[in-house]
């Protein structure tokens, strides 16, 4: 006499909602966590970099019994490589450019600009 139907199982409208809720708070939380691990992997690189440039200048002194005057004499040019850098100069990711101070340490522009 009655018939019984059955319910089908589907997503309410609330429950779509929560879904989409959790992944725009899921998104809030990882997104800035991505970008800031690039950014950190970018200054990791620049600071291996300024490690490698450093240790160029102490065989150069041992090489010629004096320190460069230029970090070019290290590191050489796009045209012209040097033995250090036979592969060209290094170059920072973060668009900084690679100096010498006064001690012959080498240093990034890009920490300056803060």
């Amino acid at each position: 006499m009655f018939k019984t139907t059955e319910k089908r199982k589907s997503l309410t409208l609330i429950e779509l909602l929560l879904v989409a809720l959790a992944l725009v708070v899921l998104s809030v939380i990882v997104i800035p966590q991505i970008v800031h691990s690039a950014q950190k992997a970018k200054q990791t690189d620049c600071d291996t970099n300024i490690d490698t440039i450093n240790s160029a200048i102490e065989m150069y002194n041992a090489d010629n019994g004096a320190y460069p005057a230029t970090l070019a004499d290290v590191i050489g040019t796009d045209r012209a490589p040097t033995v250090y850098f036979p592969d060209g100069a290094p170059q920072c990711l973060l668009g900084g450019t690679y100096i010498i101070d006064a001690d012959c340490r080498a240093t990034c522009s890009h920490k300056f600009a803060r």
